[in-house]
């Protein structure tokens, strides 16, 4: 039974436009599911490493993360069990928080026009991840009025910043109508709990009531990629994620990512990280060191 919520509703405290949490710990009992909402979100991973699923765009981190997700742009939570970050800090807020008409204003320009690209999702590197995850840290301790100004300013920090990468870059729109969402909910549920095992096109098409034809085509327009990427990138990142847990060989790696066959493995892993297996594990441990 599919238990992922497709809709969160998300309830600032009274008196407050923005809904400011702090998460120290894995909740069993509230696992990362496929979920939209209405509000823009701030996320900042304070080290670790973990999985980002932002639209049709999967990829791994480490070392932490500062990602802006735009309003109703389908994602997954970043951390789990095995992230080992010492807090997650979560910001959402309506893209209207300040009225209807205030980012028209000539001073907000740069902040509209970021908000605009977070409608594709954006991580942040360097610097900027530092010095803005700094300040949403700071946000817990403040008053109401002064956590507002502060997350304005943030989000000017943020729309000058060079240090920057736009995740969903291939015209990907995934409405969040609940039938789409729906649809691509069960979709993804099923890859994250059967891509370690031969996912054909039939048992894919049928789980959501599509001929293969007809859901090859939606699934490209919906994603801007196949349905075959999609599952060797799925199954990529986790190669990548397991790649950090040096109990596993590269060999285990493999066949644990749902591929059987090591010299594909190989050059897949090339393709996506532009490095093999054994250059990745060992830039991944002085990095960590």
């Amino acid at each position: 039974m599919k238990k992922t919520p497709l809709f969160e509703s998300i309830a600032p405290p009274p008196g407050s436009s923005l809904s400011v949490n702090n998460f120290k710990g894995f909740n069993d009992e509230n696992p990362a599911s496929w979920h939209y909402h209405p509000e823009m979100e701030l996320v900042y991973v304070n080290g670790g490493s973990g999985k980002r699923h932002i639209g049709s765009h999967i990829s791994y981190y480490n070392d932490g993360d500062l990602i802006l997700i735009g309003a109703n742009l389908p994602h997954f939570g970043f951390t789990d069990r095995l992230t080992k970050n010492k807090s997650e800090v979560v910001i959402q807020v309506r893209e209207d928080f300040l009225g209807k008409d205030f980012f028209e204003a000539p001073e907000m320009t740069s902040i509209k026009q970021l908000l605009n690209r977070s409608k594709q999702g954006i991580v942040f590197h360097g610097n900027t991840k530092l010095a803005v995850g700094t300040q949403m840290e700071a946000l817990l301790e403040q008053p109401m009025m002064d956590r507002l100004i502060s997350f304005i300013k943030i989000l000017q920090e943020l729309s000058e910043s060079k240090e920057y990468t736009i995740l969903n870059v291939e015209n990907v729109h995934l409405e969040s109508r609940p039938q789409d969402t729906a649809r691509m909910d069960t979709i993804y549920s099923f890859v994250s709990t059967h891509f370690t095992t031969p996912i054909s096109l039939e048992d894919i098409s049928n789980k959501v009531s599509m001929t293969e034809q007809a859901f090859s085509r939606y699934f490209k327009n919906k994603t801007g990629k196949t349905f075959t990427q999609f599952v060797n990138e799925y199954r990529l990142v986790h190669a990548c994620k397991l790649l950090s847990e040096k109990h596993l060989s590269i060999t285990d790696v493999c066949f644990e990512s749902g591929f059987n066959n090591f010299s594909h493995f190989n050059k897949k892993f090339k393709e996506f990280t532009g490095k093999n297996p054994s250059q990745y594990r060992n830039e991944l441990t002085k990095i960590l060191e």
